[in-house]
């Protein structure tokens, strides 16, 4: 038996190392770095070389790790702070009790400054490619593969660059959902991030098919501009930008049909939601007697995601002062000042263990902001929301938990003490809520494999076979006129009108022919 074990070690260790492979990964910092780093764990417990590129003054991404060795590039903006004025300005325009339609318009006319993170994507693109001897080191390390998250470009860039394939860990692109890219996307059922479901009215259609071409039309206008020079000095005139994202080998999608929306997909997609939840873990100590004390009343959690640490003085204190009435004990992720309303019942902490918290068996509720990370591990866990959306995909997400009648949600312009309890009460004393995400996260959970292993089998699928061309459709490289068959229905057309035609020509010559047949006679 010792000997058997012994052979079984050294097997597994000599697939690790004949397996084992170099992964360079462009990642996004913030709370889609809390993602990005599950993976790359898992590809170094694996034995898989990994390169992260960062920058300087990132807030999550640190410069040393034992999982990854970094590549830093000296960077003067600062991202994070860019980030969070932009939310700021967010939540300021929502909490103006203007009616929906004039704060959609404050959001577009704001929109814009946020894709002046692209601009300094541009800039890191451009110290990468002039430092010579970066572009050289990453050249002569002989990568397997490009790891990339791709709300910003520069993975995918890169990947072209150096002809290397491209594997995404996705859901949004800088072009909007990722779907929408690279697999049909009918708009008579598939909504397109504005809180309709996929069984729309006719005149959610209408609203469904404006706001995707309005939307489309903007980001294009907005985003390829601050790389048309980069894209003509490095790759030339021919090099299509968004056939970039297109040409990616693997997109790995952070959802699952227990969250999204039935939809068509294609072969390289490979759906791997939840893949960064996992069982709970005992609490700190401080944390589990805070908990115990909560007695039969049970817990709430609440925390407003990466970005969101602290917020509007006035707000903070009507959020308080409902949770100071509640009998549950509640945990509070919240650096700003400490509302004067807080009661005894609330602890006020700058991080918690969301996962282990969310996994305790006294947890009754989570406030969340409707970021996927925190949605899917209340689904892997089977708790119930009550949201605040705030921004990006926030009211969406939650809208689809809506649908499935496990969350309840509060919009900020309408946030008081008296319709935040109210919604808090619903959610806690109507078992419906907790019953149907309970069963949400037994659909979740019933898989042949971890959403984890899934995606690490495919990132060395990819490896293992230098791409996966054979996965990825071409349909991308056709006009747009073409891949609607737009130029062979204008030919069927042209073909039966001149059919027709003929038709008419061939019995009008019959009918003259009988005509003067018929005068002959007579």
């Amino acid at each position: 038996m010792t000997m058997l074990w012994v052979w079984s070690c050294v097997f597994w260790c000599c697939v690790s190392v004949v397996h084992s492979g170099k992964v360079l990964v462009f990642p996004v910092d913030g709370s889609h770095w809390v993602n990005m780093r599950v993976i790359i764990e898992e590809l170094h417990s694996r034995g898989h070389q990994v390169s992260v590129i960062r920058h300087t003054n990132s807030w999550y991404i640190k410069e040393t790790s034992p999982f990854y060795t970094s590549i830093t590039v000296n960077l003067k903006d600062d991202v994070k702070n860019f980030l969070a004025s932009f939310v700021s300005k967010n939540i300021e325009i929502k909490r103006r009790r203007n009616p929906a339609w004039l704060r959609f318009l404050q959001e577009i006319e704001h929109f814009p400054q946020f894709f002046e993170i692209h601009k300094i994507t541009c800039t890191t693109l451009e110290s990468i490619f002039e430092n010579k001897e970066l572009m050289q080191m990453l050249k002569n390390a002989n990568y397997d593969l490009v790891l990339s998250d791709p709300v910003i470009p520069g993975g995918a860039i890169l990947a072209h660059y150096f002809k290397l394939p491209l594997v995404f860990n996705v859901r949004f692109t800088a072009y909007g959902e990722g779907h929408f890219i690279i697999a049909p996307s009918p708009l008579s059922y598939i909504p397109v991030g504005i809180e309709f479901s996929d069984k729309m009215s006719f005149f959610q259609r209408v609203i469904n098919v404006l706001f995707f071409y309005f939307g489309q039309n903007s980001l294009e206008k907005m985003i390829t501009p601050h790389y048309q020079d980069f894209m003509k000095k490095y790759f030339g005139p021919d090099v299509d930008f968004y056939s970039m994202f297109q040409a990616a080998d693997l997109w790995l999608m952070r959802v699952d049909f227990v969250f999204e929306f039935p939809r068509p997909t294609m072969p390289n997609v490979v759906y791997m939601g939840g893949f960064q939840c996992k069982p709970a873990k005992p609490l700190p100590d401080h944390l589990e007697e805070f908990v115990q004390s909560s007695g039969e009343h049970g817990f709430i959690i609440m925390s407003l995601g990466t970005l969101i640490a602290d917020l509007p003085a006035d707000l903070a204190e009507e959020i308080a002062a409902a949770f100071a009435e509640l009998p549950q004990k509640v945990i509070w992720r919240y650096k700003g000042s400490r509302p004067s309303t807080l009661g005894n019942n609330t602890l006020l902490v700058d991080w918690l263990p969301q996962n282990d918290l969310l996994g305790h068996p006294h947890i009754q509720l989570f406030v969340s902001h409707g970021g996927t990370n925190g949605i899917y591990e209340a689904i892997y866990h089977g708790v119930p929301v009550v949201g605040i959306p705030i921004v990006f995909d926030q009211a969406d997400n939650l809208s689809k938990l809506r649908v499935r009648g496990v969350a309840r949600t509060v919009e900020i312009s309408d946030l008081d003490r008296t319709n935040f309890q109210e919604a808090i009460q619903d959610v806690l004393n109507d078992p419906s809520y907790r019953m149907n995400m309970q069963r949400l996260s037994r659909l979740h959970r019933d898989q042949p494999m971890r959403p984890l292993d899934t995606a690490l089998f495919w990132i060395e699928f990819v490896m293992r076979h230098k791409g996966a061309a054979h996965l990825r459709t071409e349909s991308y490289k056709l006009p747009w006129y073409s891949y609607h068959s737009v130029d062979v229905i204008v030919f069927l057309l042209a073909a039966a009108v001149l059919l027709l035609f003929s038709i008419f020509g061939f019995l009008w010559f019959c009918f003259r022919l009988c005509v003067q047949r018929k005068q002959k006679c007579d």
